[in-house]
């Protein structure tokens, strides 16, 4: 992140000054504080399309917003975590992971205190082609995850993007290159969404889209939506500990059940699941974050133990992580 981090385009802590900045760089918008001191920073890098953020607010703070204007906005958080709702949806970003929001209505974003995000800024134009376009449709559905299989390789494509506002000056990429990468990356997102019939969707379609969605959830198998509860309260304590009769209760299911949903679906027990989302959350800062201090960033995610967290960490990624903090800062 270090790219960004180095071309800091606002700094303040007057909301009114916030809401002002913010509204005119990203989208206009509706701001409502919550706890904590406002200390809202915003850094800013550019491509040839793509435009890159890191945002924070300091306090906590709900954004409403309306449809963008011919844009997408992709939400990565670096640190905490921000619920999101955008056309009946409700996601819940957990650090480390990343959405795709186009609203067709409405979009309302809960950010905690503390929290910290990278955001991406895709013109649409870079979605690709669909046939029988026509004016008004959107290349993307209103507001879906990034997969946790693929969150990696988003990792590793803005990794990239962030090498390239990296580069000395006196490297000189090809217009063409550097327009095939952005449209790649942007090809990765709009190629990958749960349901490709989400995709080039109208504004006059979304009540419709949004029905459809709302019930898509009564067709789980009974297992598939307690194990989901399971992993939602996961990744919404990430920080926190967990015991396994906390995981059963948010599932409403008992331990034993809970033991045999989690290895039909993920192939691992409750608590290992857990210790895996801790540590791909803690690959993910680090690879975003080379500055980061990796004792001190492991803590935050319940590792007590340095040495048993290194040999984790390397169990699960075949490397260590002052090996993974190297990679990123190449």
């Amino acid at each position: 992140m270090k790219p960004l981090y180095e071309n800091c385009i606002f700094r303040s802590a007057e909301r009114a000054r916030a809401f002002d900045f913010l509204g005119e760089e990203l989208v206009d918008h509706s701001m409502k504080w919550g706890r904590g001191l406002a200390d809202t920073a915003l850094f800013k890098g550019k491509l040839k399309h793509l435009e890159l953020f890191v945002l924070r607010y300091g306090a906590e703070v709900t954004v409403d917003s309306d449809t963008f204007d011919g844009f997408a906005l992709v939400h990565m958080s670096l640190r905490g975590g921000t619920g999101i709702e955008v056309d009946g949806r409700d996601l819940h970003v957990a650090e480390g992971r990343a959405a795709v929001i186009a609203p067709r209505k409405r979009l309302r974003l809960h950010c905690l205190q503390g929290a910290e995000r990278m955001v991406v800024k895709v013109p649409y134009e870079l979605l690709g082609p669909a046939p029988e376009r026509g004016e008004g449709d959107i290349p993307v559905g209103s507001g879906f995850m990034v997969s946790r299989s693929l969150t990696p390789q988003w990792v590793a494509l803005s990794q990239a993007l962030l090498g390239m506002l990296a580069a000395p000056s006196d490297a000189v990429f090809s217009s063409a290159w550097v327009e095939h990468f952005e449209r790649s990356s942007a090809l990765f997102l709009s190629s990958h969404q749960p349901d490709p019939s989400y995709a080039w969707m109208s504004a006059e379609n979304v009540r419709e889209d949004t029905t459809r969605v709302a019930s898509e959830p009564l067709a789980l198998s009974h297992g598939a939506q307690c194990m989901e509860r399971a992993l939602e309260y996961m990744q919404s304590r990430m920080f926190a500990p967990i015991s396994l009769s906390d995981l059963a209760r948010a599932a409403s299911v008992s331990e034993r059940t809970l033991n045999v949903l989690c290895r039909r679906f993920h192939g691992v027990a409750p608590m290992t699941l857990l210790r895996n989302l801790r540590l791909d959350a803690v690959r993910s800062r680090l690879l975003l974050q080379p500055d980061a201090n990796v004792t001190q960033t492991a803590l935050e995610y319940g590792f007590a133990h340095p040495g048993r967290f290194a040999a984790c960490y390397r169990e699960r990624f075949d490397e260590l992580p002052h090996q993974t903090l190297s990679r990123a800062t190449r």
